[in-house]
């Protein structure tokens, strides 16, 4: 039988469902009342999900939990977070409460410049072009004053446009690049629609140029589209103390040796690309969490975190850390461009409670709180990196995971949590504990008495 299908995107939604579950798996009538068990009961609400894509067939759901006890300049937040892996929400949520009662995280927008680029291709005289570029510029502006005037009248818009030429390296490979200010939009349709009237101009003036030859007046227009790598919409977030006020930790560890060691763990990130790549990722559990819950656009913000983490040539920890005369300081510089308004930010109906949970915060301070959230993941995992290791409590926290894999009932599972209080977590060591607790001598005590004490 051909699982193929031609004018699979025109069937209803339990038309393609139907199609696929008797298709693709075993028990089709089974997989299609699961697969529709997830739909909301709310229609309305459903078929704004189903318009968020394509050939939609049911709803993915991920966690949605609250770190609270943020203190973001002086203000305190419950940090909406939607992620899946075991530990985060805990670790921030830790981390929180730990500077809470020290200052609290502190955060600044440095700048909120979003980038965007028509890439061309044209065979004439480069310094012909770079005459007439003043005149073409605003023609540019003037084309496009339609698409722009609503974000002008926000107090965004565009900010200054470039010529670059990178003949150099690629024959007759030109640029424009444009700064944009956004405003409380992510921008990525007004900034693609603008860079594209930018095309449809540039291509119109140098073909009625008389400043150029015949042969000089067609432009090959490659593509008009954004960039994700902003590194001029960046924020700073940061946490500082004496060290003499980040206590005393486990392992008879004291707050100078604490401080040592931890400033040594950024600085290997910053040293090692091994080390900086999972660093970093710790980084992006936190920021990720956030930017799902309030609909941004997590891949975006990724990529340019990322490229920002190798501006200079070698991929290093997106956090530093020093202890200078005394204070030991903690702190992340991140771009990231994101949105309040538009996109999925009030069409999704979770997006919407999270940013009411965070008091409808405009588009920087969305921005500090992301960076902070970041930050406080960075500095729980650090800090049990450094201390007790990073297995004890994740692997806690993994526990009921483990316990769900392996089947276990609710009767096990509690007896389990009161076994692994104290002991080393990982799937032999449950997997045994289950085997003996089933036959009736966990640890040689028979489930009687688990369960009683």
């Amino acid at each position: 039988m051909s699982k193929s299908i031609s004018g699979f995107s025109k069937l209803s939604k339990r038309g393609k469902l139907r199609w696929l579950v008797e298709n693709f798996f075993k028990d089709p009538e089974n997989v299609m009342r699961e697969l529709m068990s997830y739909w909301l009961l709310n229609e309305e609400e459903q078929k704004i999900l189903d318009g968020f894509s394509e050939n939609t067939i049911s709803n993915f759901y991920l966690p949605f939990g609250v770190a609270p006890n943020f203190v973001i300049n002086d203000k305190t937040y419950a940090i909406p977070m939607v992620i899946e892996e075991s530990s985060v929400v805990a670790a921030a949520s830790s981390a929180a409460k730990f500077w809470m009662t020290r200052g609290g995280f502190k955060a600044k927008v440095i700048s909120t410049k979003k980038v965007g680029q028509v890439h061309f291709m044209w065979s004439g005289d480069a310094n012909k072009l770079e005459e007439v570029f003043s005149d073409l510029k605003i023609k540019m502006q003037e084309d496009a004053a339609g698409i722009t005037k609503n974000m002008v009248e926000r107090g965004g818009g565009i900010l200054d446009i470039q010529l670059i030429n990178y003949t150099g390296v690629e024959k007759d490979y030109y640029q424009i690049k444009v700064n944009f200010e956004t405003c409380d939009s992510m921008g990525a349709n007004f900034i693609n629609s603008v860079l594209e009237s930018f095309a449809v101009s540039l291509r119109e003036f140098v073909a009625v140029q008389d400043h150029f030859a015949d042969e000089e007046k067609e432009v090959t227009v490659i593509m008009s589209i954004l960039s994700n790598y902003t590194p001029e919409c960046l924020v700073r977030t940061w946490v500082e103390c004496p060290v003499s006020e980040l206590g005393d930790f486990t392992n008879d560890i004291d707050a100078e040796a604490f401080a040592k060691k931890f400033c040594m763990a950024v600085r290997i990130a910053h040293i090692d690309q091994y080390r900086a790549t999972t660093h970093n990722k710790g980084i992006f559990n936190g920021v990720d969490a956030v930017v799902l819950a309030t609909g941004n656009d997590f891949r975006a913000i990724e990529a340019c975190g990322h490229t920002y983490a190798a501006h200079d040539g070698h991929y290093r920890s997106l956090s530093h850390c020093k202890i200078e005369n005394g204070i030991f300081k903690f702190w992340l510089d991140l771009p990231l461009a994101v949105g309040t308004v538009g996109g999925l930010t009030k069409l999704h109906p979770i997006a919407k409670r999270s940013l009411e949970m965070l008091g409808n915060p405009n588009a920087e301070e969305l921005m500090m709180i992301i960076a902070t959230t970041g930050l406080a993941q960075n500095f729980a995992a650090l800090r049990s990196l450094v201390t007790t290791g990073i297995q004890q409590g994740h692997m806690k926290m993994h526990l009921v995971n483990i316990l769900n894999h392996m089947g276990a009932n609710q009767e096990e599972k509690d007896a389990a949590c009161k076994h692994f209080i104290d002991k080393v977590v990982s799937f032999n060591s449950v997997r045994l504990f289950l085997d003996e607790y089933r036959s009736g001598t966990s640890g040689n005590v028979k489930k009687k008495s688990i369960l009683k004490n």
